[in-house]
Order: C-alpha cells, then sequence, then structure tokens
C-alpha cells in the first residue's frame, strides 16, 4: 500500500481517517479478488485498444476551487492515455458547490448524476450523511489542503503590524474588528466551510481567554453577519481595489476576509501592488480544508468505475499531480508548507505559516457553532414542548440518572448558547396535567435578556425552570393535543425577523386516547402552516421508545423534521443541528 494509506492505519487515526481506509481497502480487496480475470479479460496485459472505444468513464463533483486543478489533471490523464485495467480514464470534472450537493446527497430526493465529490472540507461528509436516509457516500483520502487564513489588504495589514506582529484567532479578529479599525467580511459559515472552520477557531480561540467567551462570539458573529457573502468567491468581490481614495473608504468595502490561502493565491496572481493581499496565519493554529476524495453510492458502481475511480485517486496523489495542485496554490493533504505557494499567497515570515496545523473541530462542535451563527444572525424565538410523562423516569443505561435528568441538564448547557435578544419559551406535556389538558404552559415566550421578578432576568428564570421539570407519576404522553396547542399559540405570536420554531421533545408515541387523532391533526397542522409566516417544528425523539417516523411527519408538515437521539446528552447538539437545518430551508424557500 501506498504510504498514504499506510500512515492511516497508526493507532491515533480519527474515527473519520479510518472509515476512510475501510473504504479504500474495500476497492482494494475488490481489485485483488478479480484482478487476473479483469486482466486478461480488461486488457491490463495487452493495451490494443484504442481510449475512444475502451475509456471508462467517471463524472466528477468539485468544490469550484480545486475543480480547475482537477480538471487539468483530468485532461492529461486523457492525453496520455492512462489505463486502469487496460481502459483509458476519462474523467469529466464538474464545478459544484459543497454545501449544494451535501444538502441534494442528504435529501437523496435525486439520482447524483456523478460518481465521485470532491469537497473542500471533511464537515460536508456528515452533512451530506443526514440522518443516514439520503445517497450513501464513502470517503477516502484527502488530496490537497488549504489553511484558513485572515487575508487583508496592505494598508490594513501594516496597521496591525503584519507580518512582524503575531496573534492568536481571537486577537486578529478583536484587533481587526475594535473600534471599527478593519472592516472584515467573511463567507456564510452554513455555506462556506472556510467561513465555519474560521469561526469555530474564533470560538476555540476565545475560550482559552476565559471569561464570557459565548458572548464574545456571538458579537463577532454579529459584526461578521453584517459584512456576509454567500460563498467565498463573493466575499473577495468585497474587497478594496486600491490603497487609497474611493474604493479604501468606502464603507461597503472590506479590508479584509477570511479565506483560505489558496483563494490568496489565485486572488495575488490577478492583483498587482495594493491590490495584493497579506495574509495573517493566528499563532494558535490554522485548520485545513482537506479535499476528501469520495464515492458516491459505492454499491451502484460497475467494477470498471469503482477501480477506474480508485485508479484516479492514485493519480491524484502521485508527484506530477502534486505539483498541478502547488501550481494552482494548494498544499499537499499533510498541510506542509512550501514558499513557492505561501510567498505569492501573501504568506511572510515570521508568520508561523508552516507551524502544524490546528486540531479539526468535532462535528458536535461544528454543529453547535451553525446552530449559534443561525440564531445570532436571525435572532431566535422557540417555545420548548418536553414530555413530563412517567416514562421519563426511566434510567438512561450506564448513567445513573433518568432521562428527564438527562433531558433538563442537555437543555440547561443548550441555552447557554443563545443571546440576550433570543426569546425562548417553555411548555410540559403529560396526560391529564392541567385538568383535561395534556400540557401546561410554565414559562411564556420572552428575550431571554429581560428582567424578571426578583431582580433576575428570563433567562435565569427558565433555567430555573428547566431544572424544576419532573415526570408526573403515572402520566402517558398526550402529544397530538400538546402538538396542536402550542404550535396554535407559536404562530398566534409569531415575531416577524426572528426564527421562529416549536421545539418538542418526547420519549414515546402519543398514549391519548381521548385526544385529537393523528389524521385530524395533519389536516389541523396543514390549514395553520403559512409560508410566509413559518413556524417549522423540531421534533426531537428520545430514547428507544419514541417513535421518530411519526414525529418526523407531523413536523414536515411545518417545514421542520424529526430527529432521533439514543442519549439524552445529545439533545443539545440536535437541537443547534436542527436549528441550522431548519433556518437554512427557510432561506432557501424565500430564495
Amino acid at each position: 500500500m501506498p504510504d498514504a494509506y499506510a500512515r492511516e492505519e497508526r493507532g491515533d487515526a480519527s474515527p473519520r481517517r479510518r472509515r476512510r481506509t475501510i473504504a479504500v481497502a474495500t476497492l482494494l480487496v475488490l481489485a485483488v479478488a478479480t484482478g487476473t480475470a479483469v486482466a486478461v479479460k480488461g486488457g491490463l496485459l495487452s493495451f490494443s485498444e484504442s481510449c475512444e472505444d475502451s475509456a471508462v468513464h467517471l463524472t466528477l463533483a468539485a468544490s469550484p476551487d480545486i475543480a480547475p486543478a482537477v480538471r487539468a489533471i483530468a485532461g492529461q490523464t486523457l492525453a496520455d492515455e492512462v489505463r486502469s485495467d487496460g481502459r483509458c480514464l476519462d474523467v469529466e470534472v464538474v464545478a459544484r458547490d459543497s454545501y449544494k450537493v451535501a444538502d441534494a446527497l442528504a435529501s437523496g430526493a435525486e439520482a447524483p448524476g456523478f460518481q465521485v465529490w470532491l469537497p473542500d472540507s471533511d464537515l460536508w461528509l456528515d452533512r451530506a450523511e443526514g440522518l443516514g436516509t439520503g445517497t450513501p457516500i464513502s470517503p477516502s483520502d484527502s488530496v490537497a489542503s488549504s489553511p484558513v487564513t485572515l487575508a487583508m489588504v496592505p494598508s490594513a495589514s501594516k496597521r496591525l503590524g503584519w507580518p512582524e506582529k503575531t496573534y492568536s484567532w481571537a486577537e486578529s479578529v478583536g484587533a481587526a474588528l475594535r473600534s471599527g479599525k478593519v472592516r472584515l467580511g467573511a463567507a456564510d459559515p452554513a455555506r462556506s466551510a472556510t467561513g465555519l472552520l474560521a469561526l469555530t477557531s474564533i470560538g476555540a480561540s476565545s475560550a482559552q481567554q476565559g471569561g464570557d467567551s459565548d458572548t464574545r462570539v456571538a458579537e463577532t458573529a454579529k459584526v461578521l453577519a453584517e459584512r456576509m457573502s454567500d460563498s467565498d468567491a463573493q466575499v473577495l468581490e468585497t474587497l478594496a481595489r486600491s490603497g487609497s481614495g474611493a474604493e479604501e473608504g468606502n464603507p461597503k468595502r472590506n479590508q479584509a476576509v477570511l479565506i483560505s490561502e489558496q483563494a490568496a493565491f489565485t486572488h495575488n496572481a490577478e492583483a498587482t501592488g495594493s491590490g495584493r493581499l497579506d495574509l495573517f496565519y493566528p499563532e494558535d493554529g490554522t485548520p485545513l480544508l482537506d479535499y476528501p476524495y469520495t464515492l458516491v453510492d459505492e454499491e451502484k458502481l460497475t467494477l470498471p468505475q469503482s477501480r477506474a475511480a480508485l485508479r484516479f485517486m492514485t493519480l491524484l496523489n502521485d508527484r506530477s499531480s502534486q505539483a498541478v495542485f502547488a501550481r494552482y496554490g494548494f498544499r499537499p493533504a499533510d498541510g506542509g508548507a512550501d514558499d513557492a505557494v505561501v510567498t505569492p499567497a501573501g504568506g511572510k515570515s515570521p508568520q508561523p505559516y508552516d507551524t502544524s496545523a490546528a486540531e479539526a473541530p468535532s462535528a458536535k462542535e461544528l454543529q453547535e457553532m451553525l446552530g449559534m451563527w443561525t440564531i445570532t444572525v436571525q435572532s431566535a424565538r422557540l417555545t420548548t414542548v418536553v414530555d413530563a410523562s412517567g416514562s421519563m423516569a426511566t434510567p438512561v443505561p450506564g448513567s445513573g440518572r433518568s432521562r428527564m435528568d438527562v433531558t433538563k441538564e442537555s437543555l440547561i448547557q443548550a441555552l447557554t448558547q443563545f443571546t440576550p435578544d433570543d426569546e425562548i419559551g417553555l411548555w410540559e406535556f403529560a396526560t391529564t396535567l392541567d385538568g383535561e389538558k395534556d400540557y401546561r404552559k410554565l414559562m411564556p415566550t420572552r428575550r431571554l435578556g429581560d428582567p424578571a421578578q426578583g431582580g433576575s432576568t428570563h433567562r435565569e428564570k427558565l433555567s430555573a425552570a428547566f431544572a424544576g421539570l419532573q415526570p408526573v407519576p403515572g402520566g402517558a404522553t398526550g402529544l397530538y393535543d400538546t402538538v396542536l396547542a402550542s404550535y396554535q399559540e407559536a404562530r398566534s405570536t409569531y415575531v416577524k425577523g426572528k426564527f421562529n420554531a416549536l421545539v418538542i421533545l418526547t420519549d414515546g408515541s402519543n398514549q391519548d386516547e381521548n385526544g385529537i387523532s393523528r389524521s385530524a391533526l395533519a389536516a389541523r397542522l396543514k390549514e395553520l402552516a403559512d409560508p410566509e409566516r413559518p413556524v417549522p417544528v423540531i421534533a426531537i425523539a428520545v430514547g428507544p421508545d419514541a417513535d421518530r417516523e411519526e414525529v418526523a411527519e407531523i413536523a414536515r408538515i411545518t417545514g421542520g423534521d424529526g430527529y432521533e437521539v439514543s442519549d439524552p446528552a445529545e439533545i443539545q447538539a440536535v437541537i443547534f443541528r436542527a436549528i441550522m437545518t431548519a433556518g437554512q430551508n427557510g432561506r432557501a424557500a424565500q430564495e
């Protein structure tokens, strides 16, 4: 096996890296098992057939930044008549935004139309896998990398002491934003891996400073949101084009942007003088865009396609291809710095451009940051509805605590991620909880920063209400009546300009035979749902007794969805993931 594969077998490999190795190993075993027969029948030992007659055709969807380099390599591969099992490789490379591909694969609504996907970051793999009901993917090795950096026009970088002055992520962004010193732009973290990795790095760096880091990160996100672009290419277009005059003083033009080193390399190749960019490499490490080579719906690939896809991946990692990637401003997959790339991109010593890459954030950290971004950009108005039936007293295996105890703790932790402008309320439900009603309002949906009786805030009162939730002995799950009542109130109290949603947590299915039926509930929700005033239901099924399909079917009527957690401790991450997904769906519908 090539060295790149052998490295993945070390004990410190991450689960995702191990998963990639398994995907590659599957293809290699397949190759060994069928190698002799294919060699004879497929022409591996005889190259008499012409490329036109024998080519194996593949379509590869690549992130727009790396697509030109991969297209160049694919073109040279065909010109050189490079073969797989005696058949030429004909790889068509199409540029596709990674977030669009991830969302399409997660939905599984249509056949993808390509056999290989090359997103710009690992983070899209989790988004593409979604709930596991979409188009399956098989990630493999990275083929290139590029660090995420803070780029500035020369006049701004000199004010911050470039290149001698070095900063952490939190310090660099803080210095740029302090007193409006530098106008800073970024791509939407929900659509840009660069934007999300940078924002997550700022959050981690801020946490190292201590104090109220969540508030600082939320404030930073608010500022970035005001100068946000949809894509990495668009954020570069917001830069001032000259170092003086109207362009430099134009408040609509940015003087600094969060972009990849490769994007700066491409920009500088076309820019001159003061239009070139200088790069700050934060001293606490820069995360990498890592371009994972990924098979799509592998089981449906023919044997020649599978083997050709593996062959092309091997070619992308060979010396000549790596030289092509370098000419386009990419680093090798291990992140190693090369002055031939760094200097044209705008890097210069003593900026720490050759230090080890920052540890990649976990999927949970990314989801929490995306949730924070969504509710920061558009403040949230959430009504939280918690199951208080007797089954919530069931112990969570291995924890020594009940489902309700772990649920409360997760909700209290999630509450810390919301800003004072966010509005949150609390209901509980169980059969005959309040007379004939299955539900009870415990806290109104109000701003977390609003004052409350006793000199506290609504946030503090709500946290105490979460902590006070208790299972109702003998109480059953009165789900349907509760969903209808809470949805009606959320609709009637809708606040324009905020992300309105209803979050329902339940560990069972409906058990109130005297209440509204499922079909009647569905009909009422269809009548109430209004695309102009959306209130998606985010339904979270907790534990093995909950029916995710039931709550998901109900939630989808309103534009929301259902989620399942086996451990209530996962609720916090799922809430932010659901908010991000629902928020993005709402934006897409409006567009």
